[in-house]
C-alpha cells in the first residue's frame, strides 16, 4: 500500500516539475513534504490533548474547563516538546497554506511559515530552505503541488506517522538521484551500500560520524539497525558534516522528521580546510566521500595532524579521507568507507607509500569488492575499506571479499545488494572477527580469504581481493560436460552449415556481376 502511494506521489510530483532541474525541485518537494509532516504531527498533538482534557480518568483533565481554558492549555508548547513535536504557530499550519494554494503569493506564504517555524524552534535554525517565492516554476504549479503534498495522511501515532514520512522521504530521495544522475550521488547513497556498511560495523551504542554525510542515510540506516536489534532511539550520538548548503539543510530536515537528535556543525563546511568537529573521536565512522575529487588541496593542509601516514597527494583526496576517518576514530572505533576501486592499488605520487603505512601499522580489516552498476546512472566501480584503530581479534590479517557476483539487477542500468547477500557478508565477517557468533570462519576459494600482512606487502600492498581470493572451486562433472560439449559441438555444426551455404550465395551473386572465382 505505502509503495503504490511512493509511486503515485512521485509520479505526479515529477509531472508538476515541468522543466525544472531536478536538483532543484529536490528541495522544493522534500521541504513541503517535512512541512506538512510537522503540521500534521502538530494537529495530531492538539486533537489528542483536546480528548485528554476532557476525560476525567486521564492525567491530563481539566476541572471545570472552559473554551478560554481550553484554548490556553492548548497554547503551553510544553505539552508538545514532551513528546518531540515541533511547535507550529497558527499562520504556518498546513490548513492555512492549503487554504491560500491558489494564490499568486502562495510561494512567499510557504517561505513565511518556515521562518516562523525557525523562530519559534532552535533546533530548525537555520535549516529549512526558504527559496518557495523564488521557485522556477509555471504559475500555478506550486499550489498544485501544495494539493498533491495535502493527500499525504500522517495519522495520528506519531510512531507510524513518522515512518510513513521517512519511507516517503527515503523514496523521494532515491527518484531525486536517479533523476540528477551522477550529481545525485553526491547527496545519495545506494540503501543496500548504506546497509552493507552497517551491517558489517554492527553498530549498538557511542558516536556515530560522517564526515560527508550527503542527505544523513548513513545515519538513518544506524538507528533502524540499533532499533531491529532491541536497542533504543538515541543510543548513538549521530555527528555530521557537509559542504554543500542545501545538502546539510537536506540532511537536517531527514533527522529531524525521524527524531533523532544530531549535531552536524554550525554551520556546512569544507571537511578538510573547515573541519566542524575536531576535537571528535567516534566509536563508528560510516562514509561515501566523493570519489576522486581533484580540487581538495589547500596550502593550510600541509603537515596537516591527519596525514599520519604520508600527506595525500594534491590531485586526489581519496587517501585524505581515510586518514581523516582514522584519525577521528576511538582507540577501539571501527570505520567503512567506500571509495573508487582504484583506490585499492593506484601507486600515484604517494598513494602506494601511505596504503603499505597504513597496512603495515595493521589499521585496514576488511576490503570488499562491490557487483558494479550500484550507483544511480554510473558505471565507476567500487569497495568497502574497513579500518580499525586497534584490532582486537584477526592482528596482523585483512579479510578480502570478492562480492562482484552478489549483485542483482533491479532494473536494466541498475544493481543492489538484497538482504540475503548483505546477511551473508556480514555473518561472514563476524564469524572472521569471531565474536558474538557460533560459526567458523572459513575461506572460500572465489570469494573470500583471510591474509597475513606479509603476504599483502609481496604483492606490493595492494589490496584488490580478486588478488588475493583465487578462483572459484567448480565440482568435476563428466556428464554435464559430455552435454555441454555435445550441444555446443551440434550449434557448431549448425554454424559451419550455415556458412557454407551463405558462401555459395555470395560467390553466386558476385558470378552473377561478373566476377570470376
Amino acid at each position: 500500500m505505502l509503495q503504490d502511494i511512493q509511486k503515485t506521489l512521485w509520479a505526479a510530483a515529477d509531472k508538476l516539475r515541468a522543466n525544472v532541474d531536478a536538483a532543484e525541485y529536490k528541495h522544493i518537494a522534500l521541504g513541503m513534504i517535512f512541512l506538512k509532516f510537522i503540521s500534521d504531527s502538530f494537529s495530531a498533538r492538539r486533537a489528542e490533548l483536546t480528548r485528554r482534557f476532557a476525560d476525567e480518568n486521564d492525567e491530563y483533565f481539566l476541572h471545570d474547563c472552559d473554551e478560554q481554558l481550553l484554548a490556553e492549555e492548548l497554547e503551553d508548547r510544553d505539552y508538545y516538546k514532551e513528546v518531540n513535536v515541533f511547535w507550529v504557530p497558527e499562520g504556518a499550519r498546513w490548513e492555512a497554506l492549503r487554504a491560500n494554494a491558489k494564490q499568486a503569493d502562495i510561494g512567499k506564504r510557504i517561505d513565511d511559515a518556515l521562518a516562523i517555524l525557525e523562530l519559534e524552534n532552535p533546533s530548525l535554525k537555520g535549516i529549512l530552505d526558504k527559496r518557495y517565492a523564488r521557485a522556477p516554476l509555471p504559475d500555478g504549479k506550486l499550489g498544485e503541488l501544495v494539493d498533491l503534498i495535502s493527500t499525504i495522511g500522517f495519522g495520528e501515532d506519531q510512531g507510524k506517522a513518522r515512518d510513513i514520512l521517512g519511507q516517503v522521504y527515503e523514496y523521494f530521495l532515491g527518484q531525486f538521484a536517479s533523476a540528477e544522475g551522477k550529481k545525485g550521488g553526491q547527496f545519495y547513497t545506494p540503501q543496500s551500500i548504506v546497509k552493507t556498511l552497517v551491517a558489517v560495523l554492527d553498530p549498538h551504542q557511542g558516536k556515530v560520524y560522517d564526515p560527508c554525510c550527503g542527505s544523513g542515510g548513513m545515519f538513518v540506516q544506524s538507528e533502524k539497525f540499533i532499533e531491529a536489534h532491541g536497542g533504543q532511539l538515541g543510543d548513538v550520538s549521530i555527528y555530521g558534516q557537509e559542504s554543500n548548503p542545501t545538502t546539510w539543510r537536506l540532511a537536517a530536515m531527514n533527522l529531524a522528521i525521524r527524531g533523532i537528535d544530531f549535531n552536524l556543525g554550525r554551520e556546512p563546511g569544507d571537511t578538510f580546510t573547515k573541519n566542524q568537529h575536531p576535537d571528535l573521536r567516534a566509536d563508528y565512522i560510516l562514509a561515501n566521500p566523493p570519489f576522486n575529487i581533484s580540487d581538495w588541496w589547500h596550502g593550510s593542509l600541509e603537515g596537516d595532524s591527519r596525514w599520519v601516514y604520508g600527506t595525500p597527494p594534491q590531485g586526489n583526496a581519496n587517501y585524505a579521507w581515510l586518514q581523516h576517518m582514522l584519525y577521528h576514530l576511538k582507540s577501539d572505533g571501527r570505520a567503512g568507507i567506500v571509495l573508487a576501486n582504484g583506490s585499492m592499488s593506484s601507486s600515484q605520487n604517494s598513494e602506494g607509500q601511505i596504503r603499505a603505512a597504513m597496512v603495515d601499522a595493521d589499521v585496514v580489516e576488511v576490503m570488499i569488492a562491490l557487483p558494479g552498476q550500484l550507483f544511480f546512472n554510473t558505471q565507476i566501480p567500487a569497495c568497502l575499506w574497513f579500518l580499525a584503530k586497534t584490532k582486537t581479534t584477526r592482528q596482523g590479517e585483512v579479510l578480502f571479499i570478492d562480492a562482484r557476483k552478489l549483485g542483482k539487477m533491479i532494473s536494466r542500468v541498475q544493481c543492489e545488494l538484497d538482504d540475503e547477500a548483505i546477511a551473508r557478508i556480514a555473518n561472514l565477517v563476524k564469524a572472521w572477527r569471531g565474536i558474538e557468533t557460533e560459526s567458523t570462519y572459513q575461506d572460500i576459494p572465489g570469494f573470500c580469504r583471510s591474509v597475513k600482512l606479509a603476504e599483502i606487502a609481496e604483492h606490493g600492498h595492494v589490496l584488490t581481493p580478486g588478488r588475493y581470493v583465487g578462483a572459484e572451486e567448480v565440482e568435476d562433472n563428466d556428464e554435464d560436460f559430455a552435454t555441454k560439449m555435445t550441444t555446443l559441438t551440434e550449434k557448431l555444426g549448425e554454424q559451419m552449415a550455415k556458412g557454407a551455404e551463405l558462401d555459395l550465395l555470395i560467390r553466386k551473386k558476385l558470378g552473377e556481376l561478373g566476377y570470376e572465382f
